[in-house]
């Protein structure tokens, strides 16, 4: 069996559910929407600390907030910087969505203390699953590349330092809380995954 490298995750935010979503207009009642607190124009500013697949990065740039992605893995980097390109590169609607969106390379612990920001999203590797079912396949590939989150308490904090607003960790519907953290201020759940909101301000 070969190791997976970067090369075998492909980043694509006009195709699957986010060109579906981007197309038809969709992603208004998603439950991040409600979470980091978007209401019609939102002059917000978000820092996604775990960028990642920069899925929900885009969401949020595609429903008019300025986002900055902090991403430290220097593959998931320039997978994401490639993915960017060719989506601003696709028309004047989509460059308009991708101009909202700053993205840095780096470790969101050292960087967030120097950011603005009204509202932080935290996304760390989710613990294996209790259950059988499959994650999918560009989450595996995510995890081989980038490993865990050992330091994702660490992140959290810094986070809640930062916020001038609020916090939104995303975690498993079902999965125990981080141990050490404090008990959130409320809770947005969706099908699979929850959204624990940390009230700073």
């Amino acid at each position: 069996m070969t190791e997976n490298t970067a090369q075998d995750l492909v980043l694509d935010f006009l195709s699957g559910a986010e060109g579906h979503r981007l197309r038809t207009g969709g992603g208004r009642d998603h439950a991040l929407l409600k979470a980091v607190g978007a209401k019609g124009v939102n002059s917000s500013s978000v820092v996604d600390a775990t960028a990642g697949l920069g899925r929900d990065s885009f969401l949020l740039a595609s429903m008019g907030l300025s986002v900055t992605m902090i991403e430290r893995s220097t593959d998931v980097h320039a997978l994401l910087t490639d993915a960017l390109a060719r989506a601003a590169a696709s028309g004047a609607e989509v460059a308009a969505i991708v101009d909202r969106i700053t993205l840095r390379h780096g470790d969101a612990k050292a960087i967030l203390p120097s950011l603005q920001a009204d509202v932080v999203m935290v996304d760390p590797m989710h613990p294996p699953r209790k259950n059988s079912a499959l994650v999918k396949k560009d989450m595996r590939l995510l995890r081989q590349l980038v490993g865990a989150d050992p330091d994702a308490l660490d992140l959290m904090q810094v986070a809640l330092a930062a916020a001038a607003k609020r916090v939104v960790l995303k975690w498993p519907l079902r999965a125990d809380a981080l141990v050490g953290l404090q008990k959130p201020s409320h809770q947005i759940t969706g099908k699979t995954v929850r959204y624990d909101v940390f009230m700073t301000g």
